[in-house]
């Protein structure tokens, strides 16, 4: 009965709820540009007095860059930290924006009520559905919903420069049972999901140098080195019938169990209608993977970008002196990013003629990650997930990466949980981002009911 106390509660304060998140969505916490210092400095500061009035100690941390957020309450059973960042994106294209990206308003659309903001679903929004949990909780019961840490970062849009010296610097004061991170969304409009795997990543940006400056193509051409060629023709080579082509690529790729396999094709994905919504109708990749393996736990190798020669108006009839890279890669299970790149690295160099060498300006990754499921916990959040949604909650991958996963297992030592309630149209990273009420209502009501479940 007290669960149905706090899940009332929640309903009956959701007008007040929205106010509050509309507040933090005023402030224009951008942290990849200088010029928004102070307002992510502003946000931090409006979240350590909301916790504090809620009963938790919070605190702003200073770091290199922008603050951290942590707060702590007291209380018997499993010791929880829960997840979150306050920076978000920067606005432009600001011209496609049918308002101001920071004056958040309630709209009413086809598909049900919105909060229409920057940061509405990434990752504000998602970020108050726990505090906003705690808020009723702790209305009902007179207490806080047990031991908990609470962790909001303000660069996790801008490459998490600050978070794993952070983490290694309080690693005593954040490590926690089980941590849970709400940055996520479900798996389509109505059911829930908790991702249990995350792809890694390996980035390399390179140029290979040909002649000493760009040549005229009429004296040279057909004689000297054009290095686009030479690009195109080793980027061309990386795949064979959708499988990467790097020595050891698929050295750490585990095959997915029956019994997930299972439960994938469990959820009637249709991959028609996912290209579809992109204007694509054929799968690529490798033909003997299902859509989903091929998103969720299948390794990946892709050109991000190509560039080089003249690209303005008109023609300039140039071979050009450099051409220009940027290649991705998506790891699964144990792929060792180091190694990938390494690969990559050798089977460049090795494919060079004579007259080309090749500079690599930047090489570096993080590894998959993979949540196991044998946790208790993982069973009674998902148990939690049904009842509020009514269908079955998911476990599922993401082809994403979201370091901060794999930081609390590999820095910390403990597992992560992810759970989040945004939708596939919230056109987070794009203008127009939106939140859908309800998954503000229901992801509050969906932590009320893991939070009672896992402290029982």
């Amino acid at each position: 009965m007290t669960l149905d106390a706090v899940l009332a509660r929640i309903d009956d304060t959701l007008p007040q709820a929205l106010d509050r998140l509309t507040e933090l969505l005023r402030i224009p916490s951008i942290s990849t540009d200088p010029a928004f210092a102070a307002a992510c400095d502003a946000a931090a500061d409006w979240l350590v007095a909301d916790l504090t009035a809620l009963g938790f100690v919070a605190s702003k941390r200073p770091t290199p860059g922008h603050p951290m957020v942590v707060a702590h309450s007291e209380g018997t059973g499993p010791h929880l930290l829960f997840y979150g960042h306050y920076d978000v994106q920067p606005v432009d294209p600001l011209s496609l924006w049918h308002r101001d990206p920071f004056d958040p308003a309630i709209e009413d659309t086809p598909k049900g009520r919105v909060i229409r903001a920057r940061g509405a679903s990434d990752d504000k929004g998602q970020l108050m559905t726990f505090v906003e949990a705690c808020r009723a909780w702790k209305s009902v019961h007179g207490t806080l919903p047990g031991p908990l840490t609470l962790f909001f970062e303000g660069e996790e849009e801008s490459g998490s420069p600050s978070l794993v010296p952070f983490l290694r610097q309080n690693a005593a004061e954040l490590t926690a049972d089980l941590a849970l991170i709400c940055d996520t969304g479900l798996f389509d409009d109505a059911t829930p999901a908790i991702v249990t795997q995350l792809r890694g990543m390996a980035k390399a940006d390179f140029t290979l140098r040909a002649a000493d400056r760009d040549l005229h193509s009429g004296m040279y051409g057909g004689l000297a080195a054009n290095p686009i060629h030479v690009l195109t023709r080793i980027l061309a080579g990386l795949h064979d019938q959708g499988r990467v082509t790097l020595p050891g690529f698929y050295d750490g790729v585990p095959e997915l169990p029956d019994a997930m396999r299972a439960q994938w094709q469990g959820l009637a994905f249709d991959h028609a209608k996912f290209l579809g919504d992109v204007d694509l109708s054929v799968p690529a990749g490798e033909p003997d993977r299902t859509p989903l393996e091929m998103i969720w736990s299948r390794p990946t190798a892709e050109v991000n970008g190509i560039w080089g020669g003249y690209t303005g108006d008109g023609f300039k009839t140039v071979l050009p002196s450099e051409a220009h890279a940027k290649v991705s890669f998506r790891l699964v299970g144990t792929q060792d990013p180091d190694a990938v790149l390494a690969s990559f690295r050798s089977y460049v160099e090795a494919a060079l003629p004579a007259d080309c060498d090749v500079i690599f300006h930047g090489l570096n990754g993080s590894a998959a990650g993979h949540m196991s499921v044998d946790n208790p916990a993982f069973d009674q959040a998902r148990a939690a997930l049904t009842e509020e949604w009514g269908r079955p909650a998911a476990f599922v991958g993401c082809g994403g990466s979201i370091p901060i996963a794999g930081f609390f297992k590999t820095v910390l030592g403990m597992d992560a949980m992810l759970i989040g309630f945004g939708k596939d149209d919230d056109l987070i990273h794009s203008p127009n981002e939106k939140y859908d009420v309800e998954s503000f209502r229901k992801g509050i009501r969906s932590w009320a009911r893991i939070l009672d479940r896992l402290g029982s």
